[in-house]
């Protein structure tokens, strides 16, 4: 099975190198489709992977050219939203009529309503992919779609470190079960992931985008970590106000959540004192995932026509903070 990872950062490199170091070698070719410092560190030095405090070091044969990787049976992308775009074209080259393309990335996809029905059926947000360029690239029939419940950081490039978790949810765009599912469900059970097959995979993107579109920002408008967040009880109503209008929004598009705020809250807060992946970003000064994480979600409202002003309020606030540092 010819397997292709776009994005060799912290998480598309942890699918790498579970992949590449617990699935025998006679039965995955694994590539990684790379470019600047990573992809000078994976072929000097392969991709070295800390898990279960062993450091493993991973051989991929890694290219900027798509066309010397070949055509793919499984292509795991998983680059930040505002990179998409530009390796959608790369992406497109490495399909054969029959690869899956298993989207491992935050916030809402472009494929969002395909099928969803509802009031949004047949969406295309123009937040998270301007111009339909991704959507063109990627035909839908290739797509599956992925939540990562698992944490991990790249130090360095092509180093990953694997923080907590190994959850992944993963179904198809349109609904219900599949023979393909289910076998990659098994395929990356069998490389240590604890895989859930769901039969409305929109579903578990809304869920986790959730709590994600207000820890994330506010954390990097802030600079706290997420338990400073939960301490400050201004902070904290102001997140439950998003929360609320973002489950509004849920629940016109048929993806209501029978959660409080607050016990979402808990749950978080159960993990610590941790760096948001958006806080993380403005620290190593990346471009934010704003778009897929709140801009989206104000697109969706705006289309229903409800109103959100504190989803609105950080909307702005933080698109103006990447704006000014640089980050947008």
């Amino acid at each position: 099975m010819k397997i292709c990872i776009v994005g060799a950062g912290a998480i598309g490199g942890l699918f790498a190198g579970w992949l590449g170091s617990r699935i025998p070698a006679g039965e995955i070719e694994l590539t990684a489709l790379a470019r600047g410092d990573t992809l000078a560190a994976l072929k000097r030095d392969g991709l070295q992977v800390d898990s279960d405090g062993t450091t493993r070091r991973v051989e991929l044969r890694a290219s900027a050219d798509p066309a010397e990787l070949g055509l793919q049976d499984l292509v795991i992308v998983a680059v930040k939203g505002p990179a998409l775009a530009a390796v959608a074209p790369a992406v497109r080259q490495l399909l054969h009529p029959d690869t899956m393309v298993l989207v491992a990335m935050n916030g809402v996809p472009w494929w969002f309503f395909d099928g969803l029905g509802g009031e949004c059926d047949g969406l295309h947000l123009q937040s998270v992919d301007a111009g339909d360029v991704v959507r063109n690239a990627i035909p839908i029939r290739h797509v599956i779609g992925c939540v990562v419940h698992a944490s991990s950081a790249a130090p360095a490039p092509a180093r990953v470190h694997h923080v907590m978790g190994n959850g992944l949810v993963i179904g198809e765009p349109r609904g219900g079960m599949s023979s393909r599912v289910e076998g990659l469900a098994a395929l990356l059970t069998r490389a240590g992931f604890a895989v859930t097959a769901s039969d409305r995979i929109q579903r578990d993107i809304w869920f986790k985008l959730w709590g994600n579109m207000t820890m994330n920002p506010v954390s990097a408008l802030t600079g706290a970590t997420a338990d400073l967040v939960l301490d400050d009880p201004l902070v904290r109503d102001f997140c439950r106000a998003v929360m609320i209008e973002a489950n509004t929004i849920g629940g016109r598009i048929g993806l209501p959540i029978d959660q409080t705020p607050q016990q979402r809250h808990e749950v978080t807060r159960k993990l610590g004192a941790f760096k948001t992946s958006m806080l993380q970003d403005v620290e190593a000064g990346r471009p934010l995932e704003i778009d897929a994480l709140v801009g989206s979600v104000k697109e969706i409202g705006d289309h229903l026509k409800l109103a959100t002003p504190h989803l609105d309020s950080l909307l702005g606030l933080v698109r103006l903070m990447a704006r000014v540092r640089g980050l947008a």
